[in-house]
């Protein structure tokens, strides 16, 4: 099998594995507790805590422990809107691509009175600091734009937006899911207000996230319950997740500059191999993307077949965010950066890890012509648009 879906899960580290069973097996006891092991459990949270807060710039009582990035997406948000509602600011900037953990809670506040602005993204995946600027008022409370998006890898100028926000006194979100652990991150040099993480989109657990808070803004509580987390996210602590995610955010980061190395040699030869087939287009831009991420759209194909005939093959890959894969609706980043229906739905996302090889890129360059192919043989509309009668969209 080659698994080619690192933006939808990573396969668990043996690092992350082997930090998690101490806590399973012998530290087990609630971090709450005032006896011997539930003393041990807390100390382990705060070297948790004292580990990732290091590993993106921040300081420990700055991070809070929730159930994963669409959690602490959510308290972000919800938090940010809430503090500035209080000050008479009820204007939220965003983008028309980002996760739908950010978009829905976004639709949620727009019905309670909340005035949404999306920007439009380029045709690139991007968007630029002028967009922002032109974009904040007065009345802002919040900017919240991914760092890296989940399906076409396209990595926006958080630094850039960052410096804008501060100097203009707006709380900065950036949802940092794909991001962590495969790009440099620091929290005060970026100026990120508020910052998104999910243990297994970096080798670490799932069910396991961080939510970064810059010291004085005020979190609002989206689970209820003791007293946990500063008392600001109820529920009993999941001691062996974080010790696993501490570890696996330690490791990634420490290996980043060699793996990004080897991921950017592998993803440039998937790119210039797929570009080969005819009517085939790469989503997003080329450079600024993250090292593992690969997404195309082949004209006359539909998705969902080309990723049942790759199974089959031996190759796991996606359509698109493994959130919505389930859906028959096209895309909404392929739709917002100008992709039209027709071609939306035939897309494909292939993202690497450290532990793919030469061998798997060769293997996916040798499937994935043969399934276009073999699929458009079968397409009547394919037909047509060959012998004229419709005209190539790409």
């Amino acid at each position: 099998m080659i698994y080619a879906d690192n933006a939808a899960t990573t396969k668990m580290s043996r690092t992350a594995i082997d930090a998690m069973l101490p806590y399973m097996e012998e530290i087990w006891g609630n971090p709450s507790s005032l006896y011997e092991v539930g003393q041990r459990a807390q100390e382990a949270l705060w070297s948790a805590r004292e580990r990732i807060a290091a590993a993106i710039g921040a300081t420990p009582k700055e991070i809070y422990f929730t159930s994963g990035g669409s959690e602490a997406d959510n308290q972000a948000i919800i938090s940010a809107a809430r503090w500035g509602e209080r000050k008479g600011k009820k204007h939220i900037i965003s983008t028309a691509f980002e996760h739908h953990a950010v978009l829905h809670t976004l639709d949620k506040l727009a019905r309670e009175g909340f005035e949404i602005e999306l920007l439009d993204v380029h045709a690139n995946g991007l968007i630029t600091r002028d967009q922002v600027a032109d974009a904040i008022r007065e009345d802002t409370c919040l900017v919240t734009i991914m760092f890296a998006n989940n399906e076409i890898g396209t990595v926006q100028p958080i630094a850039q937006i960052g410096s804008l926000c501060k100097e203009k006194g707006v709380v900065f979100h950036t949802d940092a899911v794909q991001a962590a652990g495969h790009l440099p991150i620091n929290v005060q040099e970026m100026n990120i207000d508020l910052l998104s993480m999910s243990a297994h989109k970096f080798h670490g657990p799932k069910g396991t996230g961080v939510l970064y808070a810059r010291k004085g803004i005020p979190l609002v509580n989206v689970i209820e319950g003791g007293a946990q987390e500063r008392g600001k996210r109820g529920g009993t602590e999941n001691v062996p997740g974080i010790m696993g995610m501490a570890a696996a955010l330690e490791e990634e980061c420490a290996g980043m500059e060699q793996n990004t190395a080897k991921l950017l040699k592998l993803r440039d030869r998937l790119i210039d191999g797929l570009s080969k087939i005819p009517h085939s287009a790469l989503n997003g831009d080329r450079e600024s993307r993250l090292p593992g991420n690969v997404s195309f759209c082949f004209e006359g194909v539909e998705g969902e077949s080309l990723l049942l005939l790759l199974d089959d093959k031996g190759i796991c890959a996606s359509s698109g965010s493994a959130c919505t894969s389930g859906s028959l609706d096209p895309s909404h980043v392929l739709l917002a950066i100008g992709r039209p229906h027709e071609v939306a739905h035939g897309s494909l996302r292939l993202t690497l890890s450290s532990e793919n090889t030469e061998e798997d890129v060769d293997a996916i360059l040798k499937a994935v012509p043969e399934v276009v192919e073999y699929l458009r043989n079968m397409s009547p509309l394919w037909k047509d648009k060959v012998s004229g009668k419709k005209s190539f969209v790409i």
